[in-house]
């Protein structure tokens, strides 16, 4: 099973220069956790997640107290915070040269790429061009086919019990979504 198969295209992204409240909107309009930010040629050149919008920079220093943590408990120190939103822009919070898979990349690989760098999502990439994005969801969605086609192998292997298809998916999927040590 390849990316292809499972992966969301259209795919909804955003540009650089790009306020974060459109990048917000965006994730909201489309019920989406990231988007891939792309220039003016469609070439990716980063992704930006609900997380990156939420955290709060202090300047080129490091990271402050979660952003979204902050408008929840404090009421002091948020003045100009709705302008915060509408001047800062993707390019300045986004993840720069994230990690990629093509259309021919098998799911068990993406799955890999997700589980070991814990994260949610992988722009599909042909060439320079955003494709499509495979997500922890797409993966999900691949499942049925996958013990769609444990359950025929049975069928076509008589002497293959329920027991040993049983364990075999549970040992399939268990090598799949554990992260190297």
């Amino acid at each position: 099973m390849r990316v292809k198969d499972f992966m969301t295209s259209p795919v909804v992204t955003v540009a650089p220069d790009s306020p974060i409240a459109d990048a917000a909107q965006l994730m909201l309009d489309h019920r989406i956790s990231g988007l891939p930010v792309v220039d003016r040629g469609g070439r990716l050149v980063g992704i930006v997640s609900e997380r990156d919008l939420l955290r709060r920079r202090n300047g080129e220093g490091p990271l402050r107290r979660p952003h979204w943590l902050q408008l929840l408990s404090e009421r002091s120190g948020l003045e100009g915070e709705p302008a915060r939103f509408h001047t800062l822009t993707v390019g300045a919070v986004m993840t720069i040269s994230p990690l990629t898979v093509t259309e021919a990349t098998t799911i068990e690989d993406a799955g890999k790429l997700l589980e070991q760098h814990r994260i949610k999502r992988l722009p599909v990439v042909r060439g320079q061009q955003v494709v499509g994005v495979i997500s922890r969801a797409d993966l999900l969605r691949a499942l049925p086919r996958a013990l769609g086609r444990a359950e025929a192998a049975a069928k076509h292997d008589p002497s293959m019990t329920d027991e040993r298809l049983i364990e075999l998916e549970r040992q399939y999927w268990l090598q799949r979504t554990r992260s190297p040590k």
